[in-house]
C-alpha cells in the first residue's frame, strides 16, 4: 500500500499544534581525517521535522482531543495535516501570502506541471523544500506576474499545480505562487501516555509527531 493511501486529509487540533516544540532535522556524516581536516556527507536531501505537540496541551478538553485524534489515526499507521507553528506560510511568518513569494518554474510551452516548493536562502545555496500539503484555499498562482484563475489549473495530491490544455505558461514565462501549507507527519509511537494526576500538576504528557515523506 502507498504512503499516500495511508494519508488522511485531516489536520491535527489547531490549539494544540500551535503551542508544540520542534522543527527540522538533518543527517550528516562527519568523518575526521588524520589531516584534522573532515569529510562531511549529507545523509538526507530534504530536512525532516520532528514536533512534541505535548508542550500545546493545556487542558484535559486538549488532552481528549488528542486522544480521539490518535485512535482515529490508529496511532502511527496514518498520517495527517499538521500546523507547524514556526512555519506555514510562503512568505514570512507575520507577512500574508502573495502571488510572487515562491518561483515555481518558467514555462517553456510545452509543459504543465510545476511542483509548489519553498526556498530558504538565496542564489545556488537555497535550500529548495518540497511542499505536499498547501491549504487549496489559500493558493495564489501567477503567471509572468499576473495572477492566474483557480479554473485554469489543478492541485494535485502530491502538491503539483497542473495547467489545463491552452492555460500552459509560454516560454520563459515565471511561475510563482503564494501560500499556506502543513506539514504531512504521524504520530512517532504506537501508544500514548496518559495521567490524569499528573495533567492536573501541571505535567504534559509527551506526544511525538515526525514528518513523513509524501
Amino acid at each position: 500500500m502507498s504512503e499516500l493511501a495511508n494519508f488522511h486529509d485531516v489536520r491535527f487540533p489547531l490549539a494544540v499544534s500551535f503551542g508544540a516544540t520542534g522543527g527540522p532535522e538533518r543527517r550528516n556524516e562527519i568523518v575526521s581525517l588524520t589531516s584534522g581536516r573532515e569529510k562531511r556527507n549529507a545523509r538526507f536531501s530534504q530536512s525532516r521535522r520532528h514536533y512534541d505537540a505535548g508542550t500545546g496541551v493545556r487542558t484535559l478538553e486538549d488532552l481528549h482531543d488528542v486522544l480521539v485524534f490518535f485512535e482515529a489515526r490508529r496511532g502511527s499507521l496514518h498520517a495527517f495535516r499538521f500546523r507547524d507553528p514556526f512555519d506555514m506560510k510562503s512568505c514570512r511568518p507575520e507577512e500574508t501570502p502573495s502571488l510572487r513569494d515562491q518561483l515555481l518554474g518558467r514555462g517553456d510551452g510545452t509543459t504543465s506541471r510545476f511542483r509548489l516548493v519553498k526556498r530558504y536562502g538565496t542564489s545556488k545555496d537555497a535550500y529548495v523544500r518540497l511542499i505536499p500539503k498547501p491549504v487549496a484555499s489559500s493558493l495564489k498562482v501567477a503567471v509572468g506576474g499576473v495572477e492566474v484563475a483557480s479554473a485554469v489549473f489543478s492541485l494535485e495530491a502530491s502538491g503539483e499545480i497542473v495547467f489545463k490544455e491552452g492555460a500552459v505558461p509560454a516560454l520563459e514565462a515565471e511561475v510563482t505562487a503564494g501560500y499556506e501549507f502543513d506539514v504531512p507527519v504521524r504520530f512517532d509511537a504506537e501508544r500514548m501516555s496518559m495521567s490524569l494526576t499528573a495533567f492536573k500538576a501541571g505535567q504534559i504528557p509527551s506526544i511525538p509527531l515526525v514528518e513523513v515523506l509524501l
